[in-house]
């Protein structure tokens, strides 16, 4: 079995954090900040330390604010809904998930805010320009998706972000495919709220989200529940991350995290170089075929799709998956809005999304496949 799905969760695991994983389950399987006790203590004190990384791995000042979530798709609601303002414009981008567009699409049909969704004029993604001639005076969160998970169109975050403080609004960066393999420096960016999905580009475990948000973020919970602290007082409670984690925290998905970032943090050059050489050999040799490639070329960020002529991009993948083994994604995979901008509404895109796992002899197989797809379809 050969698996390109990458980008819709890492399928190997190194070892640093099965190792992890592991440890939270013979160890560090005390509920973290809810008792006293020593093995409590002990796990909440290995959270902690993974928030601390966190914080350093993004360069980010104040790992109190460094918030674990349900998911990148909670992280990314708590961020939007939490922020809204009534009578407010947000401005988002043709890249997004549908875990921004539907919330922003929840609070506009509330009558709560109105939202502008933004074309790129650029091939290879959105632009400052493309975000700075939308802005409106009511207009008081930017959204961007860093890396598009459809076709890997990558936005400018950084002059993005340096716009956003200029005109004092918000910046949400939606990290969930580039967070683990691009730099993303919350200081330099001028990024206010971070949202990352750790078993994409750390290789973590499921289950885990993050948000991370700058002392410009002053956002309201849209979760309510136990904390472990203030626990007679029936208001949520003001102090960070307590305000935002509610119940439970997954402890074993959060040391997991934990290894992944050691994983990332010594092997970040060579998971770079890694994703750029498969994705650029793949686009190289796809090209030579009677295909459509919707990647462009400069970008080489572990993400290409694809629609081979007069076949559905889900029979498509079916097809490799049942005959050659080989795990790809078809269909539309949550960004409606992209799809729209590439013509793709009614086939979806063949998706093929890599790790650092993945090899050029494993790329070599997929290409032989769909030469052979394409020599049975006689096109």
């Amino acid at each position: 079995m050969i698996y390109f799905d990458n980008s819709a969760s890492t399928l190997v695991k190194p070892k640093e954090v099965q190792q992890m994983v592991n440890l939270a389950m013979n160890k560090f399987s005390a509920n973290p900040g809810r008792s006293g006790h020593r093995q409590s203590l002990l796990t909440g004190s290995e959270v902690e330390n993974v928030r601390q990384n966190l914080a350093d791995f993004f360069c980010f000042s104040n790992p109190e604010r460094v918030i674990f979530t349900q998911n990148c798709s909670d992280a990314l609601n708590l961020a939007i809904l939490g922020s809204a303002k009534q009578n407010g414009h947000v401005i988002c981008t043709e890249n997004e998930h549908n875990s921004s567009l539907r919330p922003l699409q929840y609070l506009k049909e509330k009558g709560i805010i109105n939202y502008t969704i933004v074309s790129q004029s650029e091939k290879k993604g959105i632009t400052k320009n493309d975000i700075e001639k939308n802005i409106l005076p009511n207009t008081y969160l930017i959204i961007c998706n860093h890396i598009s998970n459809v076709n890997g169109d990558k936005a400018e975050i950084e002059e993005i972000g340096k716009l956003c403080q200029s005109k004092n609004i918000l910046f949400l960066v939606d990290g969930a495919q580039s967070a683990g393999h691009e730099e993303i420096n919350m200081e330099k960016f001028k990024i206010d709220m971070l949202a990352i999905a750790p078993h994409k580009g750390f290789y973590s475990l499921q289950g885990l989200g993050v948000l991370l948000l700058s002392e410009k973020a002053n956002i309201s919970p849209i979760r309510f529940g136990g904390t472990g602290t203030n626990s007679l007082e029936l208001n949520q409670p003001s102090i960070l991350p307590e305000r935002f984690e509610v119940g439970t925290l997954p402890t074993p998905a959060i040391l997991g995290l934990g290894g992944g970032l050691i994983f990332v943090k010594n092997n970040y050059k060579e998971i770079r170089e890694k994703l750029e050489d498969l994705t650029t050999f793949l686009h190289y040799e796809l090209s030579k075929l009677p295909i459509k490639i919707y990647t462009h070329p400069d970008n080489a960020n572990g993400v290409l799709s694809f629609n081979i002529p007069s076949l559905h991009s889900n029979e498509v993948c079916s097809i490799l998956n049942e005959k050659w083994g080989i795990c790809t994604r078809g269909g539309y995979h949550c960004a409606p809005k992209k799809h729209q901008s590439l013509n793709t509404l009614e086939t979806g895109t063949v998706r093929v999304s890599f790790s650092y796992f993945n090899s050029i002899n494993e790329v070599q197989k997929l290409l032989g496949a769909v030469k052979n797809i394409l020599k049975s379809s006689k096109i």
